[in-house]
């Protein structure tokens, strides 16, 4: 069953840029799972970002970042609200970090798209004690990076694996 906060239409002010970047450019309006909406969006901006060399992709990961912080805090205290699911930026910049010197191809960006969803929904630990941790804007976007930093790993974790096996079938 859906909380109130769910069901109720977030107050979204299409006026303000600090709404647009908090609620993804309006994917956090999705009436349904708006951080897989969210995430979509980071698909989107990685498709794009994913062309710049790893050291500037990382500065505008932490830019973003940044921006996230202030805008999201400012959204969610606006809504009155501690982490409301239409806030999706995080879900943007943690994917963003998922995908940092990932591999090439559609099938590395569906395989990140999927482990980070999967650790944003579970919140393994200690993924989960940051929204406590940090109050605010802050653990509202620590936790994804957090997921974003887990599917980092596996991610390369399989990407070396996946070539170890490639490397050694061609030896034979």
């Amino acid at each position: 069953m859906s909380s109130p906060a769910e069901t109720t239409p977030p107050n979204f002010n299409a006026a303000d840029a600090k709404h647009w970047l908090a609620f993804g450019f309006g994917a956090g309006l999705s009436p349904m799972a708006p951080g897989t909406v969210g995430t979509l969006v980071g698909v989107v901006l990685y498709l794009v970002l994913s062309m710049l060399p790893a050291a500037l992709y990382t500065l505008v990961v932490v830019g973003l970042f940044a921006v996230g912080v202030w805008a999201v805090g400012t959204v969610a205290e606006q809504i009155g609200a501690d982490d409301p699911p239409s806030i999706v930026w995080d879900e943007v910049v943690g994917f963003l970090v998922a995908m940092m010197a990932a591999p090439a191809g559609i099938m590395w960006i569906i395989t990140g798209f999927l482990l980070f969803r999967a650790f944003d929904i579970v919140k393994p630990w200690p993924i989960a004690s940051f929204e406590s941790r940090f109050k605010g804007s802050l653990g509202i976007m620590l936790d994804d990076v957090m997921a974003g930093a887990y599917t980092w790993l596996v991610l390369h974790v399989i990407w070396m694996m996946v070539d170890a096996s490639l490397r050694g079938a061609g030896a034979h």
